[in-house]
């Protein structure tokens, strides 16, 4: 069970797997008003760095799930790096259906919602981790501006324009599932690059030291096209944003 090569060559470098920042981060986890002894569900926990910083700085603790055997084990580490190992777990495994054996305080997919086959089925599927009061965490693409074509929605690695939404439409689309939404925290073009720029290294690195890899020939063929791809298409027409939601 592991996800693509081409992520786990990508994004080994990466603390996290998205558009956020380690400022972003910290701004949703204080946003959230965590109160200590908290306990946290994370489907798609990616390299755990959401779980091990929140139970340094918040004192919560956490249950990761991810399908990346190299990123889970990238979150163990992280965990005993930042001294948390008592508080945060981290299972290799796959968080499509994962229900937790005890109700959580909050319950959290932060890019990854096609472990749930969308938004709704993953609002869903969350929902059943959460104790009465709790917040669910949804990490989402959102369009800042539609694309003219079917084309630029590909080019943005959409499968098609109506994929995503505009932000408006999206925070209106949580109240269509019963859910207020009350806090978001949303990436900027600054978040962007860090995330997307980063990889540009990491590709080269990895190309200079597997010159022989089978697999060279697509890494080589994603670092020539990606900057001008990125900066034309992704960082013009897409958004991203983690939003807290509460059900009515």
């Amino acid at each position: 069970m592991d996800i693509p090569r081409i992520f786990t060559i990508t994004e080994s470098a990466h603390r996290i797997h998205n558009p956020f920042t380690p400022e972003k981060l910290a701004t949703l986890g204080a946003a959230l008003r965590l109160e200590p002894g908290t306990s946290v569900l994370d489907l798609g926990s990616g390299s755990g760095e959401m779980l091990c910083t929140w139970a340094r700085d918040h004192a919560i603790s956490g249950t990761g799930i991810d399908k990346s055997q190299l990123f889970t084990e990238q979150a163990r580490l992280r965990a005993e790096e930042l001294g948390v190992v008592d508080h945060v777990e981290f299972i290799h495994g796959d968080a499509a259906g994962y229900v937790a054996d005890e109700k959580v305080g909050v319950a959290a997919c932060v890019g990854a919602t096609w472990i749930g086959g969308g938004v709704a089925g993953t609002i869903n599927l969350l929902g059943k981790s959460l104790r009465t009061g709790g917040i669910i965490l949804i990490g989402e693409p959102y369009w800042l501006k539609l694309p003219p074509t079917e084309d630029v929605a590909k080019a943005c690695d959409a499968g098609a324009a109506s994929d995503f939404l505009t932000l408006p439409r999206l925070l209106a689309s949580f109240g269509g599932l019963a859910c207020d939404v009350v806090e978001m925290v949303l990436a900027d073009q600054d978040s962007w690059d860090r995330y997307e720029a980063a990889k540009w290294l990491t590709m080269r690195r990895w190309l200079d030291a597997n010159p022989d890899d089978g697999f060279a020939p697509e890494v080589r063929a994603r670092l020539s096209s990606e900057p001008e791809r990125y900066a034309a298409f992704t960082r013009e027409y897409l958004g991203w944003g983690v939003f807290a939601l509460m059900a009515r």
